[in-house]
């Protein structure tokens, strides 16, 4: 499902009803302002005070002693003497247009030292100068620039105390980002693959657009929807498009941004943002991952959190607080439901649970053609094979799949996106990249034979999936992989499928043995998967001798609900029974791999010698090579 961005200003929600903050804005807009031409102003003076020691400076070739600048005026060396405050500019008669520079009192006239040295004033030519530009700034400028620096840190403490004052009084207004009516681009057009949750909430939408239908058959607006649905299935995105459809104020907050440092912070904000949303009724309100503030109050391994819990009561009653004539609908997502506390999810609260499930077939089809759109595909892409391809995948991984067959078509300098890109695009998705490890050949040729040993293990019994991939390319942590996606969307497992599918993953333990007299590390992830399989069968399927009985999926459970370690009621010798059975299933499924593999040994070394070769066999190739 599609995730536009958002095209909305993160706003306050009293920003629409409080005249006063505007005036504030101004405010502080005119003291950024004031601030800026403070500092342009110190620049301004740096830069002049510079240019005036460097004009200065500029002239400054030599300095004489007075006492010698008089005595060359004496013996009549000086052509010009240039009077400045506190400065002589000495023109010598074989220096043109260099002059030498000597410092007098200056307080001090020129004439009064030509007396003290008995020097006649019309024998020495010499003019009276103004300060030069540069001189006046090299005395003032520092001043200027210290006082400057001052106010500037007197207005930055003082905008820095501003600030935290409103931060203080600031705390407890909502952080909910504002939708506008007509602003939200996402419709329910753009979402597919959860056709029983958009009905659900169509409804809602038509509440909220015509009230009055409903009021007249006695009816009241649900006051609150929760979805619920693993990561990925596009909760937000319905959420968005709600808020697309219904044309009414929608306010978003994550569960997160209730809680702050300060005890009750989060309920004052739950408190601001109820009162902004009922102001502006019809309206909605979504708190995306609600688990974050709704948890179940006064359970948990460290004890309750009064911020949390705090936030959660008052939640409680702004929703059981409301009036069937506000019209304002409370909307949620969570992935983890069974930590929420049971008043949230009561009905007169949360009215509607909305289950968000993984796409099916039909749905992956209609997300993919979503998302091909504005994609350059060739034409013998075959979506139904890549719908087929994909079970287990959730809408966003879908988006993210044909994002990176783009990307690697423009890798290529492609014009079209090829079936060839999907393909390894959705392998990325589920394993990784490929890593392009230097192996050796005895390392390369048991990852080939690891993986022949499940995809002959897999072909040859009936019932389990064909092979899609194999490959003895390293992607994640694996150095190799048989794909062997489910043909079609499954609710139910067998027993005979499940024994199947765990001889399948012991196939390539079966297939190392059975060709080196060896076992190797590469068989860990298989034997974990298998014995994951075997134990569920025995303890919670009912499928092993010791009858339909649920003896719980580990030894020992974690009770969220309840906060605390809960052993399960399984004697030691109930317990060895389970270890002895799951042990059983294990080894059977390894001799009918062993047995398998001997049968098909030939066809096994002529799929590795593949392999060895491409890397790479698609299941077509593979099924061809076994029917010979």
């Amino acid at each position: 499902m599609k995730k536009e961005p958002d095209k909305t200003t993160k706003t306050n929600g009293t920003n629409r009803t409080n005249g006063k903050r505007p005036v504030r804005g101004v405010m502080i807009q005119m003291q950024f302002d004031l601030q800026r031409l403070a500092w342009w102003a110190v620049v301004g003076l740096m830069i002049f005070s510079l240019a005036g020691l460097w004009m200065s400076g500029s002239k400054v070739q030599k300095e004489v002693q007075l006492s010698q600048a008089l005595e060359d005026m004496r013996a009549g060396k000086i052509e010009k003497v240039e009077v400045y405050a506190d400065r002589l500019a000495l023109f010598y008669t074989d220096k043109e247009d260099e002059p030498m520079f000597s410092r007098k009192e200056g307080n001090v006239s020129f004439t009064e030292i030509l007396d003290r040295a008995q020097i006649k004033p019309d024998t020495v030519k010499y003019e009276i100068k103004d300060q030069t530009f540069g001189q006046v700034m090299t005395a003032v400028l520092p001043s200027v620039i210290g006082t400057g620096f001052v106010l500037l840190v007197l207005l930055y403490m003082m905008r820095q105390a501003r600030g935290q004052q409103d931060s203080i009084f600031s705390f407890g207004q909502s952080r909910a980002r504002l939708f506008d009516k007509g602003k939200q681009s996402v419709k329910f057009s753009d979402v597919a693959g959860v056709d029983e949750a958009k009905k659900e909430l169509e409804e809602v939408v038509d509440f909220l657009k015509n009230p009055g239908k409903y009021k007249a058959l006695g009816a009241r607006t649900p006051k609150g929807a929760l979805l619920i649905g693993p990561s990925g299935v596009g909760k937000t995105l319905l959420a968005r498009a709600i808020a697309g459809e219904a044309g009414v104020p929608f306010y978003s907050m994550a569960g997160s941004e209730f809680m702050e440092m300060l005890v009750g912070v989060g309920s004052a904000r739950v408190r601001d943002l109820f009162a902004t949303a009922k102001k502006n009724a019809p309206s909605i309100i979504f708190i995306d991952e609600v688990d974050a503030i709704g948890r179940q109050r006064g359970h948990g391994l460290m004890g309750g959190h009064d911020e949390r819990e705090q936030t959660l009561n008052q939640i409680l009653v702004e929703m059981d607080g409301f009036t069937a004539n506000e019209n304002v609908v409370v909307l949620a997502a969570t992935n983890r439901p069974e930590l929420l506390d049971p008043a949230l999810v009561r009905p007169g609260r949360f009215d509607r649970r909305v289950m968000v499930d993984m796409p099916d077939i039909e749905g992956r089809k209609a997300i993919l053609a979503i998302y091909a759109k504005n994609k350059p595909f060739v034409k013998s892409v075959k979506w139904e094979a890549v719908a087929k391809r994909t079970v287990g995948f959730s809408g966003a991984d879908l988006e993210n799949m044909l994002n990176e067959a783009a990307i690697g078509a423009a890798r290529e300098s492609l014009k079209e996106i090829t079936m060839e890109n999907i393909e390894e695009a959705a392998t990325k998705v589920k394993l990784g990249p490929q890593k392009k490890r230097l192996q050796s050949e005895d390392d390369r040729k048991m990852t080939a034979y690891h993986e022949a040993g499940h995809a002959v293990v897999n072909w040859a019994q009936k019932g389990l999936d064909p092979v899609h991939r194999i490959s003895i390319v390293s992607r994640g942590m694996s150095l190799g992989h048989t794909l062997v996606p489910p043909a079609a969307d499954r609710v139910h497992e067998t027993k005979s499928r499940l024994l199947s599918q765990i001889a399948m993953m012991l196939g390539g333990r079966a297939a190392e043995e059975l060709v080196f007299h060896e076992f190797t590390t590469g068989a860990s992830n298989d034997i974990d998967k298998a014995s994951s399989v075997a134990r569920d069968m025995v303890m919670e399927y009912g499928m092993s001798n010791l009858g339909p009985i649920n003896y719980g999926s580990e030894p020992d459970v974690i009770d969220w609900g309840r906060g605390y370690m809960e052993p399960t009621q399984i004697s030691p010798d109930v317990q060895a029974k389970i270890d002895a059975e799951v042990k059983k299933i294990i080894d059977e499924g390894y001799k009918k791999a062993q047995i398998i593999l001997k049968k098909h040994r030939k066809k096994m070394d002529k799929v590795v010698e593949r392999l060895m070769k491409v890397e790479t066999m698609d299941g077509d190739e593979f099924a061809k090579m076994m029917a010979n």
